[in-house]
């Protein structure tokens, strides 16, 4: 009898997770939009993740259990503080530009994962991948169109946003094999809140009560989403589970034009959908592979 693992085969199981996880993670958008309107981006941001402490706290003792090896609680704070710069892009970007366009952007950060992995890792990139990745960065050219409208402050934000949400991600590669994933996330929260304090703290606005009930939801979407996600991939491969991630886009864009009267963009749904496919052949490329080492890729918001 064989010692290894089969591999997940529930295909119907995961593609309904990761709908699950589409409809959360735009539900975060959508409630940073409306109510993080009236704060400032790094207020805001600490809120949720300030809140979002809450569901960890029945898991204090094995979190703080890996607090004496210091290289890991360097590496943790590494990771938080670059992760926490790239949320207040991310919600700076949110009030600024419309749900569909931060949700298309999204879809370059594993993009930027695939280079990273690459120049630090010394991962090898075949043609097929690097041509995958100059596709979504054609894309990423559809949607923003420069030249031919101005780009705003949200765009470059978002921008930043995705490099800032990749290097978190390779870290969280690195730290992977050395800490359970809950703790992983865990210390990358407490982190992420201390590295957004004296951001808030900076230019504090006392936040209402609705403001406060609707940072709490982000952070119980987030935190949802981020659980659903991890079931996906349980239940079936990447290959299966990650182009059901488009319908986050066009439930952004249905979103944005019902609820926050922002006309649909052709452009941006074409943009998007461009990224997401040369994100989704890099994905299938490497289930073909079957490399292991090679990092893989996830469009999952990072907040």
């Amino acid at each position: 009898m064989s010692d290894v693992a089969s591999p997940p085969n529930r295909p119907v199981t995961g593609v309904l997770w990761m709908l699950a996880t589409g409809v959360q993670f735009v539900a975060v958008t959508a409630l940073v939009k409306q109510f993080g309107q009236g704060l400032p981006a790094a207020e805001a941001a600490f809120l949720r993740y300030a809140l979002g402490l809450l569901f960890f706290l029945p898991m204090l003792r094995p979190v703080f259990a890996v607090a004496r090896d210091r290289p890991l609680l360097r590496l943790f704070g590494i990771r938080g503080f670059v992760h926490g710069l790239g949320v207040i892009l991310w919600f700076f970007a949110m009030t600024r530009i419309s749900i569909a366009e931060v949700t298309a952007l999204n879809y370059l950060s594993p993009v930027y994962v695939t280079i990273g992995a690459a120049i630090f890792l010394g991962e090898k990139l075949a043609f097929r991948r690097i041509s995958a990745v100059i596709v979504a960065l054609l894309g990423a050219l559809v949607i923003l169109r420069p030249g031919v409208r101005e780009l705003s402050p949200g765009h470059i934000a978002m921008l930043g946003t995705g490099l800032l949400f990749a290097c978190s991600y390779l870290i969280a590669k690195t730290l992977s094999g050395r800490a359970a994933p809950v703790v992983v996330v865990a210390w990358m929260s407490i982190f992420v809140t201390a590295t957004l304090l004296p951001f808030a703290l900076a230019d504090w606005v006392w936040p209402t009560w609705p403001q406060l009930g609707g940072m709490f939801l982000t952070a119980v979407f987030a935190t949802g989403g981020h659980l659903t996600m991890t079931l996906a991939f349980r239940a079936a491969p990447m290959t299966v589970t990650q182009p059901v991630t488009f319908l986050q886009l066009i439930w952004a864009v249905i979103l944005g034009a019902v609820v926050f009267s922002e006309p649909p963009d052709a452009f941006v749904i074409l943009g998007g959908t461009i990224v997401l496919a040369a994100v989704s052949f890099i994905t299938w490329r490497e289930a073909v592979l079957k490399r292991r080492e090679i990092t893989p890729v996830s469009v999952a918001t990072k907040v």
